[in-house]
């Protein structure tokens, strides 16, 4: 049996909006894009196949209007979807003839809720996404430690977080505060025989959607505020 791989994230500057395409699977075409799609990055070894620029702007977009400018709060960009409502767990099983590996995770806040992208390299892969009680590290068992009003545990399946050699392809702290309205940590809690692990932790139970994304590959999780 393989033993737990440390997973890790390094912060770097907040990224300008990707290029756009469709919400949904079926219309994104050769770009993969969705629509709003403008992230903070926490990566360390690629970022979206270079689709981000460097920009000083806070990674929730730049609101419009006066009342948006004084409140904060971003405004939903044409074509951006609602908000999720669904509390319901999410399995889709794939079986990829080749594993692929975990590069990074990027996160921002938009207009009625929190996106976490998990960045890809091969092809997409099989997820489960779903509640739990608290989030804990795999195989050990042992405690996150973090604390929050609710908690998102997300497994990709197949894949990994290293590579042949066994160095880890994601680089960096193990928690990462994302400081979001709902999504306030993220934590790599696995790399295990097949399935890596990302937890969400949340200030408070919300509806949620996922999203699988190609060109490049990437698992979408939307959290509402």
């Amino acid at each position: 049996m393989k033993t737990s791989r440390a997973l890790a994230l390094a912060i770097v500057p907040i990224a300008a909006t990707l290029a756009c395409g469709s919400a949904t699977t079926a219309a994104n075409g050769a770009s993969g894009g969705i629509a709003g799609d403008t992230t903070a990055t926490v990566a360390s070894t690629g970022t979206g196949a270079g689709r981000e620029s460097a920009a000083p702007a806070a990674a929730t977009g730049t609101p419009t209007g006066n009342a948006a400018a004084a409140s904060g709060n971003p405004v939903a960009k044409p074509g951006e979807p609602a908000p999720p409502t669904s509390t319901k767990p999410v399995t889709v099983s794939r079986n990829p003839a080749k594993r692929p590996t975990v590069t990074g995770v990027r996160f921002a806040r938009h207009a009625g809720f929190d996106r976490v992208v998990i960045d890809l390299a091969g092809p997409t892969t099989g997820y489960s996404v779903g509640w739990t009680d608290a989030l804990t590290y795999d195989a050990s068992g042992e405690p996150v430690g973090l604390t929050g009003g609710a908690y998102l545990q997300v497994r990709l399946t197949p894949a990994a977080a290293h590579d042949s050699a066994g160095n880890a392809t994601w680089k960096g702290p193990r928690k990462v505060a994302a400081n979001l309205p709902n999504v306030r940590h993220i934590v790599n809690n696995g790399d295990f025989e097949g399935v890596v692990s990302v937890g969400l932790v949340l200030a408070r139970k919300a509806g949620f959607r996922v999203l699988a994304q190609s060109g490049p590959s990437r698992i979408v999780i939307d959290v509402a505020h």
